[in-house]
């Protein structure tokens, strides 16, 4: 009787320690089910957290490669009264033209790689027209610019514009209102007004006009030029005295290296009709 007492307490301890191991290891299961689910759910969140905030149509940042781009238009156009017009047609290559003059000398040259005949400008030669032209208040002008060179730097600088007398004494390198032309720089052009001493630099690519024509346009409105090279406005400003007496002129460069050349040809000017 004993020994079955005995054997009874040892079966149900058996019995109690094995539910309670049971019980326990389910119970460890569950832990590691519910601990697996969270860590998950954290991972996921975090992934939607770090996607939000590098995403391309967050209001803090700009997609790459979708930088606007600025049109601004070309806005020129020319007067409808011819008062000069030139492109040395008619002039043997290697001879002098008559249309303009200059301190320096005025030949006229052909290029290979442009149509038409070109005014070559000599290196500290100033040129205006032989006519004297009688400028309105309103009137525009245009002409082509053409170089030769290994490199644009290698011409130092050109520059064009208007001042008070058609006298050719001296070479002009900077007077009255004008352009600069600033090829040894590569990137760089003045528009600039000794009337009014305003000085304005701009960032304009010169290089990719290397043996390559680029075709100026003008506006004069009383005091106000306006100036685009190419089709790309570089000033819109006040540049003249209300008396101020124009008189166009272009001269070329101070200097020139390795054989470079600028130069100049389908010149037109034209006023405007009255109203």
């Amino acid at each position: 009787m004993k020994s079955k007492t005995l054997l009874f307490s040892l079966l149900t301890t058996v019995g109690l320690t094995t539910g309670f191991n049971a019980n326990a290891q389910f119970g460890s299961l569950f832990q590691k089910a519910k601990d697996k689910a969270a860590q998950k759910a954290s991972d996921a969140f975090d992934k939607k957290t770090s996607s939000t905030s590098t995403s391309p149509s967050s209001s803090t940042s700009a997609p790459k490669g979708n930088r606007a781009i600025v049109n601004t238009g070309f806005d020129f156009v020319p007067g409808d009264t011819v008062l000069f017009a030139e492109d040395f047609a008619s002039v043997p290559v290697g001879a002098s033209t008559k249309a303009v003059k200059t301190n320096g000398s005025a030949t006229i040259v052909s290029v290979n790689t442009e149509s038409g005949k070109w005014l070559n400008l000599a290196d500290h030669a100033t040129y205006k027209f032989s006519r004297q032209i009688f400028y309105p208040k309103h009137f525009t002008v245009e002409f082509d610019i053409l170089t030769s060179a290994d490199k644009i730097s290698d011409i130092y600088p050109v520059t064009f514009g208007f001042v008070t007398d058609n006298s050719i004494r001296d070479y002009i390198s900077s007077g009255g209102a004008y352009v600069t032309l600033k090829y040894y720089n590569n990137n760089d052009v003045s528009v600039d007004s000794e009337y009014l001493s305003k000085y304005l630099n701009s960032n304009f690519d010169l290089t990719t006009f290397t043996n390559r024509k680029m075709h100026v346009s003008m506006i004069v409105d009383g005091d106000r030029l306006v100036v685009y090279l190419d089709q790309t406005k570089l000033a819109d400003t006040m540049a003249f005295l209300p008396t101020t007496a124009k008189n166009l002129y272009i001269s070329g460069a101070m200097q020139y290296q390795n054989g470079a050349k600028a130069m100049v040809s389908n010149i037109v000017i034209k006023g405007f009709k009255k109203v």
